[in-house]
């Protein structure tokens, strides 16, 4: 479950947000969202997906949300589009990580070669892109073809641990360059109440759902792997708590390192892809730095790239008679296709992430806490949420699960669409 979390959101995401909306207070108010709102989220997508025995396709129409049928079959579509802009920024990754290699064994490659242009066409880019997305997919395909036991769950606890290590390697690295207090001082110690504004606790609350992976989706298909004698409660403590320790790491690593060669914190999307390369060549040996850096950060991604694709394959095979190999390779296919226009550029990839990543993930977290604490019989959801803990469920955060977390994603969801689509703010 913490491989499926911990993923571009924690690594990618959780830094560049961090620098475009300031530091601490971003910082400090994730910390909340992900305990108050993310976990209590995570414990219902949970729930609805082992009461159902379902993926999104089936579980929202088991559990009895209007129309459950179509609202699965279009967050199937979305899982899809998702999955592929997701496989293509992975292979960005892998390609990085590839050129930090070569370059030091005295070769030449640009990295960023990979990367869409911001409009037209490039024909370098675009073939790069059509390789390493392929190469991703077929990468997913062969630990889903063996299964749960031994595909997902071997690979994750090779790859989880060695993130883990990467990360603190180069924390070590980070807080020890001249000049890197300053980088701790902006991104933990520097705290002011005023710069806790509306826009910085909507960003900190959308930025704990992306990263958890809620939506409706991974963790509802995961959920209904979920042996009866596990805990929901106290695993999903972990694994938020695992996702949340990832990110913070993240900042650790990059923070200290972008101010002790006087970087720009807020270069957005960029901070990992622009920004972290040219830091790593200003370090002694930042080619091994670099390489592990990317090493990690495709790992992460990996995980939760494999878990998009092991949705769309369950529900294949849970409403067909497709064999598990066949349904591998024929969503692989689908979603190289349905990749293909995020790699003509910036201008089609960046909306295609926001649509797909934050505005759909939103809807879908909102839609599966309403079918588990609104749409399922209250008895049967509090009963699921305490078993093999050692106390009740309380009812105060059954509450909590039915009343404020939907009105707090809904005005999550709400900001993000006047902001996105119209350049509005609720607050400022």
């Amino acid at each position: 479950m913490v491989g499926v979390a911990i993923g571009l959101g924690n690594i990618w995401r959780f830094p560049y947000m961090v620098g475009k909306y300031g530091g601490s207070a971003f910082v400090l108010f994730y910390l909340i969202a992900v305990i108050v709102i993310g976990i209590p989220a995570l414990m219902a997508e949970w729930t609805l997906g082992r009461l159902t025995q379902r993926g999104p396709l089936g579980a929202f129409e088991k559990g009895g949300f209007p129309k459950g049928k179509y609202v699965g079959g279009f967050f199937f579509f979305v899982i899809i589009c998702g999955a592929a802009y997701y496989s293509n920024t992975l292979g960005w990754v892998a390609y990085f990580g590839i050129s930090q290699i070569i370059n030091a064994l005295g070769g030449n490659i640009n990295p960023g070669s990979i990367l869409p242009p911001e409009a037209g066409f490039n024909t370098t880019s675009f073939f790069l892109q059509l390789l390493m997305t392929g190469l991703v997919i077929l990468a997913c395909g062969i630990v889903l073809i063996r299964g749960l036991r031994k595909g997902i769950e071997r690979a994750s606890k090779f790859i989880m641990p060695t993130l883990f290590f990467i990360l603190i390697i180069l924390i070590a690295r980070s807080v020890t360059l001249p000049g890197s207090g300053e980088g701790l001082k902006w991104y933990i110690g520097k705290f002011r109440i005023k710069d806790l504004t509306g826009s910085v606790m909507g960003a900190s609350l959308g930025q704990a759902i992306f990263s958890l992976s809620l939506g409706g989706t991974f963790m509802v298909i995961y959920g209904s792997y979920l042996k009866k004698s596990i805990s929901i409660q106290k695993n999903a403590v972990f694994t938020g708590l695992g996702d949340l320790i990832a990110g913070l790491m993240a900042g650790f690593m990059i923070f200290p390192a972008v101010f002790a060669f006087n970087l720009e914190p807020a270069s957005g999307p960029g901070l990992i892809f622009d920004t972290l390369p040219r830091t790593f060549s200003m370090m002694p040996a930042g080619w091994i730095f670099g390489t592990l850096f990317f090493l990690g950060l495709f790992g992460a991604a990996y995980l939760s790239d494999v878990a998009a694709f092991e949705v769309l394959v369950s529900g294949l095979r849970d409403n067909t008679t497709i064999k598990r190999t066949r349904a591998v390779w024929l969503i692989g296919m689908i979603v190289f296709l349905t990749a293909i226009p995020t790699m003509i550029n910036m201008k089609i990839f960046l909306p295609w992430d926001l649509t797909f990543g934050s505005g759909m993930q939103i809807l879908g977290t909102l839609l599966a806490v309403i079918t588990t604490v609104w749409c399922i019989k209250k008895s049967e959801a509090l009963k699921e949420l305490a078993k093999n803990s050692h106390r009740p469920f309380h009812r105060f955060l059954f509450w909590w699960l039915r009343i404020v977390i939907p009105i707090v994603i809904l005005f999550v969801g709400v900001n993000w669409l006047l902001e996105s689509a119209f350049h509005i703010k609720i607050l400022r």
